[in-house]
């Protein structure tokens, strides 16, 4: 179901179309030799291209052509034959050429597709409208003096995939998924690393609003440079609200570019938006169409991984499970290398419930990212070993994953050193439960009205054994020690 306006004069649907700029994984920028580590001194990576100098030529990195390449296979796109380099000319500070090389007529990569999981379980497709290639501007840094505005070139050059979607985005719920599903593509392919702190994933958002049931669009305001999932959402929502208020109110919405501010939760004019003939695009004469030929992509496609909607598939085939639980696994390579190694030659459904409730829970309220997890997929697996040979039992597990979280160490050594291993002798067991019998016969006459007061001698027996006992063991025991239910 679409998200609805409910206006004065009838209800709204929103229309959104994403373009995601996302920063290429590669050691060097698109037209130079120059470093991309991101956290440098300013301008301690800038070559005479990225500074704009005369008589400097680009020379395309071929590495950045390979990423921009798999991962237009990762999106199921039209790999483009032969691409075309053009300049986009506009001024700016920090574009110290006066344009900006990039791709517009002939992009290195047409439409594909990318597939929603939706809450309630089903799939919906995104369309992808093209992906191209292109040089990243440099750095303004308004907030260093008080008189002057300071320009950091390193970023300057720096290799850009521009993903655009097609208008097919209905709510803001559905553009947060988009960017979840591609910032974990991208990912999975190595070929960036979705990180929007760091601004190496951007998003630009074109939001309009149309009458429930037009087919038309309506006049679409671009938000630029959103930085978080949740400003993706609260721009889109704030945006669409403000136009439809617009209109009822007799007003027309202007084609503009207007930003985000995420203090006061709305988006405020920038500039009119430009059309591309604002821009004054031509092919680069200083750079050749690129070409490429079967074998190259072929080889590419050849080295692509598993991605995230094959091993979701895999996954619930596999070891059973369901949509949801399969989803959280695959969100990122990571979470799912670590869910095989503990699943491997064990039961899928226990290890899935193990990693996302009991280590994510933990990892989540430490602040932890997985990568530095106290608790490595072996230990993990380890103690699933001992519960399921019933050294330990459930409850004596919850408290030994806790342990070696705190302190790292494995469960082999903390149940030894605790003296945790589960009370298996059926004589001693017995005997705790005449115990409790014959010292609570209170308790004993409300079993015969109630046998779910079976659950409480359960327990003392428990506490009796330090929660060490097996207590399907113990229920055996007391179903045949106490008396028959009445009636």
């Amino acid at each position: 179901m679409g998200y609805e306006i409910q206006g004065n004069t009838g209800v709204w649907e929103i229309v959104v179309g994403l373009e995601v700029h996302a920063q290429v994984t590669s050691n060097a920028k698109l037209f130079s030799g120059a470093a991309t580590a991101y956290g440098a001194a300013p301008n301690a990576q800038v070559s005479p291209v990225d500074a704009g100098m005369p008589g400097q030529l680009p020379v395309l990195n071929g590495y950045c052509v390979e990423q921009a390449v798999r991962t237009g296979l990762g999106l199921k796109a039209e790999i483009n034959r032969e691409s075309v380099f053009e300049r986009k000319n506009y001024f700016y500070p920090d574009l110290p050429a006066g344009y900006q090389i990039s791709q517009y007529a002939h992009p290195i990569v047409g439409k594909g597709e990318l597939t929603l999981d939706m809450p309630d379980g089903t799939t919906r497709g995104i369309g992808i409208t093209r992906l191209h290639l292109e040089m990243d501007a440099g750095k303004s840094l308004h907030n260093q003096q008080d008189d002057a505005t300071l320009i950091d070139l390193n970023r300057s050059g720096v290799a850009l995939m521009e993903i655009v979607s097609e208008p097919d985005i209905r709510t803001p719920e559905e553009a947060v998924l988009y960017m979840r599903k591609l910032r974990s593509i991208l990912r999975y392919l190595g070929t960036c690393d979705g990180n929007m702190e760091e601004g190496s994933l951007r998003c630009d958002a074109n939001v309009s609003v149309r009458k429930k049931g037009d087919a038309g669009f309506g006049t679409r305001c671009e938000i630029k440079n959103v930085n978080s999932m949740r400003f993706v959402a609260r721009a889109i929502e704030y945006e669409a609200r403000r136009q439809v208020e617009l209109i009822e109110g007799g007003g027309t919405v202007d084609q503009e570019t207007r930003l985000f501010d995420a203090q006061k939760g709305e988006t405020r004019s920038m500039r009119s938006k430009e059309e591309a003939h604002d821009y004054r695009y031509f092919p680069d004469p200083d750079l050749l169409p690129v070409v490429l030929d079967e074998a190259f992509i072929e080889r590419i496609a050849a080295g692509l991984p598993e991605l995230p909607d094959a091993k979701k598939a895999r996954y619930m085939e596999a070891y059973g499970l369901g949509p949801y639980d399969a989803g959280v696994l695959v969100a990122d390579r990571t979470t799912g290398d670590y869910f095989e190694a503990v699943a491997a030659g064990r039961d899928g459904k226990q290890a899935a419930n193990w990693v996302i409730n009991d280590l994510f829970g933990s990892l989540g309220k430490a602040g932890i990212a997985l990568e530095n997890s106290p608790v490595g997929p072996a230990a993990l697996g380890q103690l699933l070993d001992l519960l399921n040979a019933q050294t330990i039992n459930g409850r004596t597990a919850k408290d030994v994953f806790a342990l070696m979280f705190e302190t790292g160490r494995d469960p082999d050594r903390i149940v030894e050193e605790r003296g945790l291993r589960q009370v298996t002798d059926a004589g001693a067991i017995e005997a705790e439960v005449d115990r409790v019998i014959a010292a609570n016969p209170g308790q004993v006459e409300t079993y015969k009205k109630n046998p779910k007061v079976i659950g409480w001698f359960t327990g003392q027996v428990m506490k009796a054994t330090g929660g060490k006992a097996n207590p399907g063991g113990v229920q055996q025991i007391l179903k045949a020690k106490l008396p028959p239910v009445e009636g």
